[in-house]
């Protein structure tokens, strides 16, 4: 078998609404032999993986899978439920899957759910391995395929802290997207964003981590502000660690200088030599030693949340109980297998590690691991509590004291952070710890949250409630006003006007579109970019306050959306195009691709919908948002039963835009005065003008700001680039247009042919990835249309050999009734442009249908520049210059 690829999704995708991984597989010789002709492949794949027996799989009970087996089904299906049932051994969730033929007779496409998207592609390839492996008789270590799979888990997953907040964040609605394979998320979008790395906020200033991390300079700030803490100093060598415990006075504490997860850490020494080697250890983790008092008590955690105390736990060192028959080592080994410990963070307990630092505590006992401890005899493996070594904790949030409390709170403003882990040594927390009776030994930036979450005893907390609660107060907004805009034609402009009318608002906009990346009037990006990608570059700047995202079909197929949930969705129209590529290759397919964009709108949002357009009916089903349909005509059916049902509508009457809400007609403006409509002639515009006003009344923008954008919004260079932009050459006149499908030509034909020109002359080209009776379909309209025709060809020939596209359009045109000599072929739209410009006669309209914007546009604008400068001879010179 071959994998081609493997692509995940990781937001609402065509597929599902959960993210998946689609894999692309060659079966090869297996794509015809079923599984129960295959000797001994099932029963010996039930036995390796027990749990498929439970699989629902079509047949919707369970052991479905199972009875498909017995049946017979195909390679690339089984290769499905093992990827699923490879994430469940791991220990995710995940129930859905899909097995299509993509091509004859052996390549499939198998689309699976996933949690963690490194373990997915790895179960992706494992499963087809191990499928294969069957099929030809070889052997498989099915225990050497899990462990590397758990071990990617471990890996990659998310740590507990952060995931414990992303959890809470999807509860609560708040848009949260994982950033990289660590722990960074992003909280909310655009201006309301936030970032939170574990427990670290993108408030807290980078001198507070570090004055964090600095454990003699903390205590310093805490003491002079009369705060507790533990005497001590820093030691750079073994003989000054000595004098500092010895001028300080046994029993002191050896930790690192900077270090963290209680590493290095060496507590109630009370000798030269517990101390030397203390240092030995704990150097190896910093640059310097603190060695400082020893404070007598137990140890305790305390959350600071905001101006808060979140939880607090105490924490108890690793420990393992005796039973007068096996050692230290083989008791640990037994602990070690308890459910609830895991090899880093991704459980509630850490695997107890019998390290250097663990012997060094036992060797002060006067034991070792081969140690046997006595029936029900504690030993303690560490000095220091922390769970990242295999330490528990008790939960004891509601015993602390209100003072220490308050002492809490204050260390950790005084340091600068708004979550901060306030770690103090008392013998009781519910006593206040003044005069001696504890202290505060350190306050750590970044605190992992696994303890408060996951305490051994007590109730668990839900801190991470609290952390949200305070980056996000209730009543505060995550999120921005968000446009998601689809469509066969008309995305751009729509998406443009709806731009500038936010705009006038006051709002920095952020846009998407075919020619860029804007972010309030700065293109911080050119080219295509309506794919996902695009959009969460958008979402995630801090300037944006409200975002308009063009949302192009090739994006939605091949990565799925950028974005969670959307206020306003709008589908501009429906038309054939791009069919017979990606799978897509009916109307109803497109449909179905498009429709994602009104699928993933909020409940309270909109859809925004084309009443004139025939897919509109079916569309309409797949909407679980409110709907508001625009029309060019008063009396369409369905906006007529839609405002029946008490439905929000656009619509024309006689040549005026009305909004229709609660059987109230609003008027707005007349269509004439929409200069992108030039008067209400290019139909196009009006449908688009009717798009933007439903979706800017969507998101209550004023009437009046409404109507001034649509007044202000113009078909030149400034506003609307790239489409139905007329420049006047002198003696005749040239339209740069973007159209590039059937539906576009006819757009633009029907406008053109209202513009009075002694001849309208032609620079077609269409896509290569188009369909043949699409192209002939454009190259028999403009053979209809146009008195002179150059036929170009785009530089990106998207599969076609070089004259394909040119040759199908030539045969059209002259189909359409265009004489040959009227005709001509020039590859280059660059020379096509420079040259049908020289040709130009009095009175033409010359328009072009570009593959590229910017390079049209410089060639018009240097003619023009030549004929402003020496009109007699300009074209001729121009003509040398292209030549």
């Amino acid at each position: 078998m071959q994998i081609y690829s493997i692509q995940s999704f990781t937001g609402k995708n065509i597929y599902s609404h959960k993210p998946v991984i689609k894999m692309i597989i060659d079966v090869e010789d297996m794509h015809n032999t079923p599984t129960k002709d295959i000797d001994g492949f099932n029963g010996k794949l039930v036995n390796m993986f027990p749990g498929l027996k439970k699989h629902y799989c079509s047949l919707g009970v369970e052991g479905g899978f199972a009875k498909r087996l017995e049946e017979g089904t195909y390679a690339a299906h089984v290769i499905e439920h093992l990827v699923l049932e490879l994430q469940s051994i791991i220990g995710y969730d995940v129930y859905f899957g899909r097995t299509r033929l993509l091509k004859e007779p052996s390549t499939y496409y198998i689309v699976y759910e996933y949690m963690n998207e490194k373990v997915g592609i790895e179960c992706g390839r494992a499963a087809a391995n191990i499928i294969d492996s069957l099929i030809r008789g070889k052997e498989i270590d099915v225990g050497t395929v899990i462990n590397d799979l758990k071990k990617t888990a471990v890996e990659s997953e998310m740590g507990p802290s952060t995931r414990a907040i992303y959890e809470e964040a999807k509860k609560r609605g708040i848009p949260v997207v994982r950033l990289g394979n660590d722990s960074l998320i992003q909280l909310g979008y655009g201006k309301y964003s936030r970032l939170i790395e574990a427990s670290l906020t993108d408030a807290a200033r980078c001198i507070s981590v570090d004055i964090a991390g600095n454990k003699q300079l903390t205590k310093q700030i805490l003491m002079d502000n009369d705060i507790p803490v533990p005497y001590g100093d820093i030691a750079y060598t073994e003989q000054s660690a000595i004098a500092l415990a010895e001028y300080i006075g046994y029993p002191v504490v050896v930790k690192p200088y900077d270090g963290n997860q209680g590493k290095g850490v060496a507590l109630n020494l009370s000798t030269r030599e517990q101390v030397r080697e203390a240092f030995t250890e704990a150097i190896k983790f910093s640059k310097a030693v603190i060695v400082e008092k020893y404070i007598k008590g137990r140890d305790y955690r305390v959350l600071v949340v905001g101006d808060k105390v979140s939880a607090v736990s105490e924490r108890r060192p690793p420990c393992v109980i005796g039973d007068g028959i096996h050692t230290i080592k083989e008791l640990v080994e037994a602990e070690n297998n308890n459910d609830l410990r895991g090899e880093d963070h991704e459980k509630p307990l850490t695997k107890i590690h019998l390290d250097s630092v663990a012997r060094l505590s036992l060797s002060r006992r006067g034991i070792d691991e081969n140690y046997i401890p006595a029936p029900n005899e504690e030993v303690y493996l560490r000095d220091n509590g922390n769970l990242s070594t295999g330490g528990t904790a008790r939960d004891c949030s509601r015993d602390i004291h209100p003072y220490n409390a308050y002492l809490a709170v204050k260390a950790a403003k005084l340091i600068g952070l708004d979550i901060a882990g306030v770690d103090i040594t008392a013998e009781d927390i519910s006593v206040p710890i003044c005069g001696g009776s504890g202290a505060v030994i350190e306050v750590n930036a970044a605190p992992g949250l696994r303890m408060h979450l996951y305490p051994t005893e007590g109730q668990a907390n839900n801190v991470a409630a609290n952390i949200l609660d305070m980056m996000f107060p209730e009543g505060s907004p995550c999120s921005i006003p968000i446009v998601s805009i689809t469509g066969t034609n008309g995305k751009t402009t729509t998406a443009r006007l709806v731009r500038h009318v936010l705009m006038l608002t006051g709002k920095k906009v952020g846009m998407t579109s075919t020619s860029g990346i804007y972010i309030g009037n700065e293109c911080i990006q050119k080219g295509d970019c309506t794919g996902p990608v695009s959009a969460r570059l958008v979402l995630s700047n801090k300037e944006v306050e409200a975002a308009v995202l063009e949302t192009a079909r090739g994006g939605i197929i091949r990565k799925g959306l950028g974005y969670e949930e959307a206020d306003v969705g709008v589908i501009t129209n429906i038309t054939e195009d791009h069919l017979g590529i990606d799978g897509i290759n009916t109307l109803e397919d497109l449909a179905f691709v498009k429709s994602l964009v009104i699928e993933a709108v909020k409940p309270d949002g909109y859809a925004v919908l084309n009443a004139d357009d025939e897919m509109t009916n079916w569309v309409i089903r797949r909407a679980s948002c409110n709907i508001i349909l625009f029309s060019k005509n008063r009396n369409n059916l369905l906006v007529l039963e839609h405002i029946r049902r008490g439905g929000k509508a656009v619509y024309i009457d006689k040549n005026t835009i009305f909004i229709h809400e609660n059987g109230n007609d609003i008027p707005l403006i007349a269509v004439g005065d929409i200069p992108i409509t030039a008067r209400g002639i290019l139909k196009c515009n009006v449908e688009n003008s009717l798009a933007a006003i439903s979706a800017l009344y969507s998101l209550n923008v004023p009437v009046e700001i409404i109507r001034k954008g649509l007044k202000t919004f113009k078909p030149d260079l400034r506003t609307n680039p790239g489409r139905f932009n007329i420049f006047d050459m002198g003696d005749f006149k040239v339209m740069l247009d973007y159209g590039h499908n059937p539906a576009g030509y006819r757009a633009v034909v029907d406008y053109v042919k209202k513009i009075k020109a002694s001849r309208l002359v032609g620079i077609i080209g269409i896509p290569g990835d188009r369909m043949d009776k699409h192209i002939e379909e454009v190259g028999e309209l403009c053979g209809k249309v146009f008195s002179k025709v150059y036929i170009k060809e785009d530089d990106d020939l998207r599969g076609r050999s070089s004259g394909e596209v040119a040759g199908i359009l030539y045969n059209a045109l002259i189909r359409g009734g265009m004489g040959k000599e009227c005709i001509e072929i020039i590859y280059s739209e660059q020379k096509a442009l420079e040259t049908a410009l020289h040709d130009a006669q009095p009175g033409d309209l010359v328009v072009m249908f570009y593959e590229k914007f910017e390079p049209a546009l410089e060639i018009v604008e240097r003619f023009k520049e030549e004929i402003e400068k020496n009109p007699p001879h300009s074209r001729v010179k121009l003509k040398e210059t292209a030549g």
